[in-house]
């Protein structure tokens, strides 16, 4: 016991040394009184809130998705009815010229009857007077005057046969002059005919303009109408998009106090250790072993420990309205889209940063899986273990088909919802699963 008392007062004078020399060499946060330490539970109701948010604005941004389909839909039909207007209006004009041929067609034919019938009551006239003169002299000759002044037997012959041949031309010509009467008429009934059926065609394409009218007015009320709704939930998901941003800097601001307070924490037990180890090394400075211990100590190891559900779906949840960006993400984070020569390029996706829904999925499963999946949504429905929809998990990735063709890929977080990458145009959101189109399998990884 005699021999142990001096080593414990050395020790003792050497901690109280080490740590007098570490207090006044050490200026750090250990020096500095402790930073605010928000709790768990509010640092997940805070998180909580944020995907709610989230949610919300996923659940509104296909809401607006809808709305603008529906848009697109509606001025489809508004162009549509536009030309069926066109058209209307081109066959109306149709009608009315054929209308107005067939009634021009129709006064001519009137008036040539007409005409017709006053030369054949001229000649009806003529002939009847004729026909009165030769009754009142017993002959066909007409009058006794055709035969004052002969001036032989051989002239009054001569003059009887010339009023035969006369009477008989004004015969032949009673008959050609009813036959055109009849033939005009003929043409007077064809035309007004054709008049009548260039009018009911005019009042159909009347009819036909009017009901193209009131559908080109009733297309445009309801692209109007819906041009109205898609605006308000547009302004309704920008309040919900501010909510989300709010929540979002509510919860990195509680994470940001939670990291300054573990920095400080751990800058005091390394500064405690310090501590310690310079006291251990007083009593016992030829001690290799003890330098071996504070050397060892002074290292700790910062492998990761495995991969894990957990894991992969938090760091999805971090890249939450990020915009969507076609061909982009890695391992890394979001990086700048590519050219498609389509719709991406409408948006400026090979411009700006982001990711696309197999970008999306690379970045978050590569710390937990040690290497990078492809980025085609196709490939990946190969990466992993293929398990019934029905059986789903957390963590599992869900893909989309068309005719059999996959083209987009989500995670699955449970309780119905996924994190996506969704379109152009779009953000990474938290969104209910979808059915329509969904494959039969999910794919698991982890």
């Amino acid at each position: 016991m005699s021999i142990r008392r001096p080593v414990g007062r050395t020790l003792f004078v050497a901690l109280l040394a080490a740590l007098t020399l570490a207090g006044s060499a050490t200026t750090g946060l250990a020096a500095a009184p402790a930073p605010p330490n928000p709790s768990d539970e509010e640092l997940e109701a805070g998180r909580a809130e944020a995907d709610s948010a989230a949610a919300r604005v996923g659940t509104l941004a296909n809401r607006v998705a809808e709305a603008d389909a529906q848009l697109l839909a509606l001025q489809d039909q508004v162009s549509l009815a536009h030309e069926e207007t066109n058209r209307a209006l081109l066959e109306l004009q149709l009608a009315q010229d054929e209308a107005a041929a067939a009634q021009a067609a129709a006064d001519a034919a009137q008036a040539a009857a007409d005409a017709a019938g006053a030369r054949i009551r001229d000649m009806q006239r003529r002939i009847d007077e004729f026909a009165a003169g030769s009754y009142r002299q017993h002959s066909t000759i007409g009058s006794v005057t055709a035969f004052l002044g002969s001036d032989s037997p051989e002239d009054l012959l001569a003059r009887a046969e010339l009023l035969e041949s006369i009477s008989g031309s004004q015969l032949d010509a009673l008959e050609d002059m009813q036959r055109a009467r009849t033939v005009k008429a003929n043409k007077d009934s064809t035309a007004r005919a054709a008049l009548a059926d260039a009018r009911a065609k005019q009042q159909l394409a009347e009819q036909a303009k009017v009901a193209a009218d009131e559908a080109y007015q009733s297309a445009i009320d309801a692209e109007n109408a819906q041009a109205g709704r898609a605006a308000q939930l547009q302004d309704r998901k920008a309040d919900l998009e501010r909510q989300l941003y709010e929540a979002r800097q509510a919860v990195q601001g509680l994470e940001g106090q939670r990291q300054r307070y573990e920095e400080w924490k751990a800058e005091r037990e390394r500064e405690q250790a310090a501590a310690a180890a310079a006291a251990a090394a007083t009593e016992s400075s030829s001690s290799s072993g003890s330098d071996s211990d504070s050397d060892s100590g002074s290292s700790a190891s910062t492998e990761p420990a495995g991969g894990s559900v957990e894991a992969v779906i938090d760091r999805a949840r971090s890249q939450l309205g990020v915009r969507y960006s076609w061909g982009g993400g890695d391992a890394d984070g979001p990086t700048v889209g590519i050219r498609d020569g389509g719709v991406a390029d409408s948006y400026g996706d090979y411009r700006n940063v982001g990711f696309d829904c197999s970008g999306l999925m690379i970045y978050a499963f590569a710390p937990a899986i040690g290497y990078s999946l492809p980025h085609y949504s196709g490939a990946q429905y190969d990466s992993g273990t293929r398990v019934p929809l029905s059986q789903k998990q957390p963590g599992d990735m869900l893909f989309w088909a068309t005719d059999g063709r996959i083209h987009h890929v989500a995670l699955y977080i449970g309780d119905g919802m996924m994190i996506e990458a969704p379109y152009s145009g779009g953000e990474v959101r938290i969104a209910p699963v979808r059915t329509s189109g969904i494959k039969s399998y999910a794919v698991r990884i982890l």
